[in-house]
């Protein structure tokens, strides 16, 4: 059946619909990645966006029950130049066509992904909707421009209440911004004692629980929307060591003085290099975020720059110089991409252990 892809520019593109009928307004953008689809429409940090997918087969090895990144999709619907209709893979369980209807996510396959991620490129990214060939252009456009992008996306995905996840090792406090599942797993192959709180916590209450650490998760959105997180941060630095991965990368530089701004398109994709200005290393990265903290603005705060972007120089990872707290732009867990940079979930671990020898006394309330 086919159906219409609509930006706010005025743009339509025309092609094959598959899911959900459900049209639903989103900010369109692209990620770079070849694999792990699955891992992308299950992130949280998409909630009201509208993905697409620069390479062109998908859903080529299916949807299965290992890969997903949360338990239902924030995404407001999928492009892709080819979408699978016979998956072929021992893990597949169902082609994405039926995990979208299941879901009520709206797909839509045969359009130019190339000359859609040239025009984000160039204008940067833009408001859309994929809906039925019926639908006036005229109208939608109207709608399109009138509706505002969400500003709650942190509200939407963020945990309702906490939970534990229980281990025998380092007790972590994990802020859920729209936490996605590969940071708990990491958390968990180290045994750590992990409880997965709300984003609307605050310090005095993390401090009641004691923790060994802290870390803030990823997230969608823009940080100055979590004006609570960033209170909540200043409460708890210098009292407990901090990790921080990219919407907690932001809110922390938020939080220490420093100031965050919207990107063109945005870092999306399995491919980003980066380089950690301490040792030289390069890292390929997972990366997915919109925002990115301002150079300039770090200059009169406590913070130290560790990591760059190698494609465009803009900030990867910021270091406190006088507090147990570090915070990466880019993924460590991956999921999907590389795991080059796993070993900092060990160096925050690290960190902790550093601080308890040093016999440095937090206050826990």
């Amino acid at each position: 059946m086919k159906r219409q892809l609509i930006l706010e520019d005025g743009t339509v593109f025309i092609g094959e619909g598959f899911g959900s009928e459900n049209g639903i307004v989103g900010e369109v953008v692209f990620n770079t990645g070849m694999t792990g689809y699955q891992e992308v429409l299950s992130d949280p940090s998409y909630c009201g966006q509208i993905v697409t997918l620069t390479y062109p087969l998908i859903g080529n090895y299916g949807i299965n029950r290992d890969d997903f990144e949360s338990i239902n999709p924030a995404i407001s619907g999928f492009i892709v130049k080819e979408a699978a209709d016979f998956p072929s893979n021992w893990r597949s369980e169902k082609s994405l066509d039926e995990y979208f209807k299941l879901k009520g996510i709206s797909g839509i396959a045969g359009i130019d992904t190339r000359k859609l991620t040239r025009i984000i490129r160039q204008h940067g990214t833009l408001k859309g909707i994929i809906c039925k060939m019926d639908e006036n252009i005229d109208a939608v456009l109207e709608r399109l421009r009138a509706t505002e992008v969400r500003r709650d996306q942190v509200k939407q995905v963020s945990t309702k209440t906490p939970y534990p996840s229980p281990g025998r090792g380092k007790r972590v406090v994990l802020v859920d911004f729209g936490m996605k599942h590969g940071i708990l797993r990491e958390l968990n192959r180290r045994d750590c004692d992990v409880t997965v709180v709300p984003y609307t916590i605050k310090a005095e209450e993390i401090l009641q629980m004691s923790p060994d650490g802290v870390m803030l998760s990823n997230g969608p959105g823009d940080p100055k929307d979590v004006p609570e997180a960033i209170e909540m941060i200043q409460g708890i630095l210098g009292k407990v060591p901090l990790f921080g991965i990219c919407l907690g990368h932001q809110l922390f530089a938020l939080a220490c003085g420093a100031d965050t701004e919207k990107m063109k398109f945005g870092h999306r994709g399995a491919n980003h290099p980066v380089k950690d200005l301490r040792t030289g290393r390069v890292d390929i990265t997972s990366q997915n975020h919109g925002y990115t903290v301002n150079e300039d603005s770090v200059a009169n705060t406590s913070l130290e720059v560790t990591h760059i972007a190698l494609n465009d120089g803009t900030i990867e990872g910021l270091k406190h110089k006088d507090f147990p707290a570090f915070t990466v732009q880019y993924h460590p867990e991956a999921s999907p991409g590389p795991e080059d940079s796993n070993n900092l979930f060990q160096q925050f671990l690290d960190m902790i252990d550093a601080v308890e020898q040093e016999g440095q006394v937090y206050a826990k309330a």
